[in-house]
């Protein structure tokens, strides 16, 4: 029986007619490729900084025209821009006033104050008509040496006519009747020294329409007053009429 010969071994130096092809070398990857977190981040922050540059750009003072410097435009600009906005406003407030006085309606002068009746003048209160005819120092007596009256202070007399201008009687009583003294004090006559006065019958009486009495009518006042004014009534109800005794 035969025996199936060994296979022959290839020379070591022996190569094939068409060797394969060598395996081409493993291409590396990009730096982004192997970090695409840190790429991803840092587009966003690249279009951030491009966003925020062209906004910039567009809210800022625009590039003056070929041929016009910065420096011409700004030359260009009417001084009025250069103007303080603090004196625009006080010009405007100052205009404003200035109108509103012009508008409203000037004051109308006051009145000259009447002057005051005083000694000589006639004057009314009701049916009465008074006349002051004169002011004397009276003393600290009045009356004789059998009657008399003697003063807490100083006498002061008022001598007066009295017109009744009315349609009927009226009495005149000198107690309706006060003086005021510089102080504003005011003091009532004295009915009782005014009785011991030879032909003083105005103390109290009866004046009928039409006649006119004459008298005197007493105040009795601290030593140092004198009296300014008197306020005269035709009763005691009366509103007065006040006559001026300077």
């Amino acid at each position: 029986m035969s025996q199936t010969p060994a296979p022959q071994q290839p020379h070591p130096d022996w190569q094939p007619a068409n060797p394969p092809a060598p395996e081409p070398p493993a291409k590396e990857k990009s730096w982004f490729a192997r970090h695409k977190i840190l790429t991803v981040i840092l587009a966003l922050v690249l279009f951030f900084v491009l966003s925020s540059l062209i906004g910039g750009d567009d809210s800022g003072t625009q590039t003056p025209a070929s041929g016009t410097t910065a420096t011409d435009t700004a030359e260009d600009q009417p001084a009025e821009d250069s103007a303080d906005p603090t004196e625009d406003a006080t010009t405007e407030e100052e205009a404003a006033t200035d109108e509103a006085a012009a508008e409203e309606p000037a004051e109308p002068e006051a009145e000259p104050a009447e002057e005051q009746p005083g000694i000589g003048d006639p004057v009314r209160d009701g049916k009465f008509e008074f006349v002051v005819t004169g002011v004397e120092d009276g003393g600290t007596e009045l009356g004789s040496e059998f009657l008399s009256e003697k003063a807490q202070g100083r006498f002061h007399l008022v001598h007066i006519s009295v017109t009744n201008i009315g349609d009927e009687a009226q009495m005149m009583s000198d107690s309706n009747q006060q003086v005021r003294d510089e102080q504003g004090r005011t003091f009532d006559a004295n009915s009782s020294a005014a009785i011991y006065m030879d032909d003083n019958d105005l103390w109290l009486t009866d004046i009928n329409p039409g006649n006119t009495m004459s008298g005197t009518l007493v105040f009795d006042m601290p030593e140092g007053a004198t009296p300014v004014e008197i306020e005269l009534h035709d009763s005691m109800f009366s509103g007065g009429v006040i006559v001026s005794l300077k």
